[in-house]
């Protein structure tokens, strides 16, 4: 296997075929009622392979996911590896014409559904012409759609193919944070150098790697791919619940996991955390979204394992890592670019900021897993990309940050989020980090709005810590001020969290009003959604900003 992983390319359907041979009999992928070992996982593999081909289809095009997590989803996806072409794997939680709009986008020559995913693509079914196969045998819902078993048939062998770098692998549509996603078409080669790098995360046969987030994200597949590579178990879970996740991390003595800085947030914070035996990890992974020191010094101390936090982007480029558990005085920070991986710093005007300089820019960075580009919008290409004068290509990350002498890189915000207020550079993030120091505030946000005054100035969303926790928050109303977390008393809550912080930031950062929400609007893996809440503020504030 490692010869394998050493060739200079190579394809994840290949390792798997290698694993059946060596190694049939261990598991390959499981969730909380059933498993799959690998010798079964490769011949499954061959049987969507063998469908797609009788279909007609052809390597390279691209065939679509729209579901929930399951073996069955994870069977699918890795078929249409095999037979050379590209996943273009989609979020269910995306509205009807989104959905239809992606699907058309990715050109998918056929798109299997769960039933809730079917349902809502049933609502934009004159833009959706695509044969569907429903995921759910026991449902097959839409009753247009041919069930899984109908479609593979008696299909078993398929024609060999040999999948080229340069193919798609995948096609990953953006979040859709700040608009309409981008399908990001991820190479074959993109992929090989990201599975070669598993052994180096520690992934190995006897990995067991506990994953909770989408399928369809980037966050979830980079743990999920290095860990079949090296012919380890993947646990699968429909969706995450704190609780579950728990249990199952101790019941499958799970080594690995990846998960968003939220989950991190709620798991430590359940009851049942510390009466958990997670001896068994050994490694566990963060992305996504921002990650604060003060949460990751709390992962050190309470959670067995080492703590990985990458910074990246879905469209490649460079990534930076940050081994927490090597470099406690350095959470701060999301770490040092990754072994072959270039990071730099550009100027408003494109102009590369000197090294050791201490001077905040917007990050680009160069690697040997970048997209090939946005599919089929090469403007949206070229605005994300970057070239130094030597002509290198880099991808622009859209984040602001400045590195320390050391070489880490510490992040100042989203530059579309930096908010200009009189002429001054206000970083949200900045405000968030203080308003966290509250002990009655769970979560933060800080947006800018449009200002006839300042051009923009700052607006704060806090939700507040839970009813659980009511008897230990009414106790400690004197650390608190004397806020209490009383619904009756939101309107003197609120006012006095923005006169709190008010008194803590300098006179430029000073928020214009500030929220009380239930929950704060995210993305599946855990991104605020920070469009919605100034969509929101317009829409419901009364204020003169």
């Amino acid at each position: 296997m490692t010869a394998l992983l050493e060739q200079p390319f190579g394809t994840l359907p290949e390792l798997i075929r290698a694993h059946a041979q060596t190694q049939g009999k261990r598991i390959a992928l499981r969730d909380a009622t059933q498993s799959i070992d690998y010798a079964t996982l490769d011949k499954w593999l061959d049987r969507v392979a063998a469908a797609l081909q009788r279909d007609g289809l052809h390597p390279r095009q691209a065939v679509a996911i729209c579901a929930t997590n399951s073996l069955t989803y994870a069977i699918v996806f890795l078929g249409i590896l095999r037979a050379g072409m590209a996943v273009a794997p989609l979020a269910p939680s995306a509205g009807a014409d989104s959905l239809a709009g992606m699907i058309g986008d990715a050109q998918a020559q056929l798109l299997f559904v769960d039933a809730d995913a079917a349902a809502t693509i049933d609502q934009a079914s004159q833009r959706v012409t695509v044969r569907q196969i429903a995921l759910d045998d026991n449902d097959p819902s839409p009753s247009h759609a041919t069930s899984l078993a109908q479609w593979l048939g008696d299909a078993t062998t398929p024609q060999a193919v040999e999948a080229q770098p340069d193919w798609p692998f995948n096609i990953i549509y953006s979040s859709g944070t700040t608009g309409t996603p981008k399908g990001i078409v991820q190479s074959n080669a993109m992929r090989w150098s990201h599975v070669q790098r598993g052994t180096v995360a520690g992934y190995s046969a006897a990995s067991v790697t506990l994953l909770s987030t989408p399928l369809y994200s980037n966050t979830t597949l980079v743990s999920f791919f290095p860990t079949l590579a090296l012919g380890g178990c993947v646990l699968l879970m429909a969706k995450f619940e704190a609780a579950t996740y728990l249990s199952m991390a101790e019941k499958y003595h799970a080594t690995h996991t990846m998960l968003v800085p939220v989950q991190y947030q709620r798991l430590m914070a359940h009851a049942d955390f510390d009466r958990t035996d997670l001896s068994a990890f050994e490694m566990k992974f963060c992305t996504s979204a921002p990650f604060s020191a003060a949460l990751k010094a709390d992962i050190l101390r309470r959670w067995p394992g080492g703590l990985l936090e990458y910074y990246g982007m879905t469209e490649g480029g460079g990534t930076c890592v940050l081994i927490a558990h090597q470099h406690p005085t350095k959470l701060h920070t999301v770490g040092q670019p990754a072994p072959g991986h270039d990071l730099r710093l550009i100027d408003e005007q494109g102009i590369e900021i000197a090294a050791g300089t201490d001077t905040t820019g917007e990050v680009v960075g160069n690697s040997p897993a970048m997209m090939l580009g946005y599919f089929g919008q090469p403007e949206k290409t070229a605005e994300a990309e970057w070239f130094a004068p030597d002509g290198k290509r880099f991808i622009r990350t859209g984040d602001l940050g400045r590195f320390d002498a050391d070489g880490f890189l510490t992040l100042l915000d989203r530059k579309k989020d930096m908010i200009i207020s009189g002429g001054f550079n206000i970083y949200p993030s900045d405000l968030e980090a203080v308003l966290m120091q509250h002990p009655l505030v769970a979560e933060a946000a800080v947006v800018g709005m449009a200002s006839e005054r300042w051009g923009e100035t700052p607006v704060g969303f806090v939700t507040l810590r839970g009813m659980m926790n009511q008897a230990r928050v009414q106790a400690e109303d004197e650390v608190k001020n004397g806020i209490e977390n009383d619904a009756e008393n939101e309107a003197e809550t609120n006012a006095k969290l923005l006169q709190w912080i008010n008194q803590r930031v300098g006179k430029m950062q000073r928020l214009a009003a500030l929220e009380i929400v239930d929950t704060l609007p995210r993305s599946a893996i855990g991104k605020v959604l920070k469009r919605e809440l100034r969509e929101r503020f317009a829409r419901t504030s009364t204020l003169s900003l």
